[in-house]
């Protein structure tokens, strides 16, 4: 009898847990050994996860760690609008805005996602099925492989609705794609795409998703061939503009979005995956896994008080003004935040009255 090593026995509610067979070089089932399939699943909202749905993926990542017949780890979302886009803003503008003493113990939970994935027994592929941004790409950058469809976007949003990227991606960003693209990622906030993602080098593998009168084509609103730019550098990757871009939009409209050659792309790496030495695969993953834990472990408390007391002032006035503002008119007005605050202004709600969208 074979000891079970799992907390608890869960019932997820607002993930799906999946155990697919892992596939041979041949394409067929490998009998007893699965791939386990950590979906989260909220499309309604951007699979933006809740308390709640940080629970379940940590306890889906233990389940999956511990199963003796699981070779890797798939992490996704339903749809393919995205992957995720962090916490979820309703809920941070309902119950956490004010109440850093609450939003320090659902940071104790997050803290835990990052640090469940970074020490996950089996290689975790993060499969991009749409946009990965804010605490979507700190949680896609914990694990060890990211492959994209080509439509997917990536970026940070702190800065703009009143909260830090550090949930990971201070500590992981520069590790990637270096210092300077990291600082204008998570202060700036303007976002990637898939294509612009691989040259950068944050993720591992792109695959067109859209398909025009049946047919695969690249993302067409970036420059997916050769592009010189003012200064005579040939960049890959770039966003197309004005007229061309209009073009771009209607032949969009014209398509539609098929994930298979995703799957296609995640099932192949995994199969890859199963062709090695599992407990060298393992070590070496974890070794690997060090630079990224040596900020992670050094920064996670210390940032985790910083956000929770940010509840009380930017946080609460930047996530109240994503959650009820106006559509196209979710952030506080931040020319009148800085000359109210130069006035020498505290922070409080008239303050936060007179800088927010929803009370105008």
């Amino acid at each position: 009898m074979l000891i079970d090593h799992n907390l608890t026995t869960v019932e997820y509610k607002e993930i799906i847990y999946e155990k697919r067979p892992c596939l041979d070089k041949e394409g067929n089932p490998a009998e007893g050994l699965f791939n386990a399939w950590i979906i989260l699943n909220n499309p309604e909202q951007y699979n933006s996860y809740t308390t709640q749905a940080v629970k379940e993926v940590i306890l889906a990542f233990r389940e999956a760690s511990n199963d003796r017949s699981v070779v890797a780890v798939v992490f996704t979302a339903v749809g393919d609008k995205a992957f995720c886009t962090g916490g979820n803003t309703k809920e941070y503008a309902e119950y956490y805005a004010g109440n850093p003493q609450e939003y320090k113990q659902y940071m104790r939970l997050f803290n835990d996602m990052v640090s469940t994935i970074l020490m996950c027994d089996k290689p975790v592929v993060n499969r991009v099925n749409g946009m990965r941004i804010g605490g979507g790409q700190e949680i896609g950058m914990a694990c060890d492989f990211s492959i994209a469809q080509d439509l997917a976007r990536f970026g940070q949003a702190g800065p703009k609705h009143g909260s830090a990227p550090d949930g990971g991606s201070t500590d992981f960003l520069q590790l990637f794609v270096g210092i300077e693209r990291a600082m204008y990622s998570c202060t700036v906030c303007d976002p990637w795409s898939a294509h612009e993602a691989l040259r950068h080098g944050l993720i591992t593998e792109i695959v067109p998703a859209l398909k025009v009168n049946g047919e695969f084509i690249p993302n067409p609103m970036v420059y997916t061939d050769k592009w010189v730019n003012e200064k005579g550098e040939i960049i890959y990757g770039m966003p197309r503009t004005g007229k061309e871009k209009e073009k771009a939009k209607e032949l969009l409209k014209s398509g539609e979005v098929d994930l298979s050659l995703l799957d296609k792309a995640v099932e192949k790496l995994c199969t890859k995956l199963m062709y090695l030495m599992p407990n060298c695969l393992s070590k070496t993953i974890n070794s690997i896994r060090k630079k990224k834990l040596e900020h992670w472990d050094k920064n996670k408390e210390s940032n985790r008080d910083w956000l929770a007391l940010n509840m009380m002032t930017e946080a609460k006035a930047g996530f109240r003004a994503f959650n009820e503002g106006p559509k196209g008119n979710r952030e506080v007005d931040f020319i009148k935040l800085r000359q109210l605050l130069a006035e020498g202004h505290e922070w409080n709600d008239e303050l936060i009255k007179a800088i927010s969208p929803q009370f105008k």
